[in-house]
């Protein structure tokens, strides 16, 4: 697949991502799974994340909200380390899960502060 909005939607999300993450998520995709690979890009980097109207800080601090709350950690622990890449704090992502725990339920606040400590120890050891 190529297109303007696909392009634009893969480099936003490798940059965001990693590289490595998005094409080996390319790379293991089958026929089962490449439509929803392709869409994924093309729809929630290229056509959302493309937009103009919110910086990728603003968006990466509602995603953590979002994701949270919907109590999925794989896409949360991926979305963490894009906010840090995204100039998202430790302290700011502390808050937005403070605020999680209140609106959504302590425990989607105590499954996100675990993740975000799973992410900040591994970044330690990257860096």
């Amino acid at each position: 697949m190529t297109n303007e909005v696909f392009e634009r939607g893969l480099e936003i999300r490798k940059s965001i991502l990693g590289a490595e993450f998005v094409e080996n998520s390319f790379k293991t995709a089958d026929d089962f799974n490449m439509p929803m690979q392709e869409l994924t890009t093309e729809y929630c980097w290229g056509a959302i994340w493309g937009r103009d109207g919110l910086p990728r800080k603003t968006r990466s601090l509602l995603n953590l909200a979002m994701i949270s709350a919907l109590n999925r950690p794989h896409e949360l622990k991926m979305h963490v380390k894009g906010a840090l890449k995204n100039g998202v704090s430790k302290d700011e992502i502390r808050e937005v899960f403070l605020q999680v725990a209140v609106y959504c339920g302590i425990p989607a606040g105590v499954d996100a502060f675990r993740i975000a400590r799973e992410v900040f120890a591994e970044e330690a050891k990257a860096g």
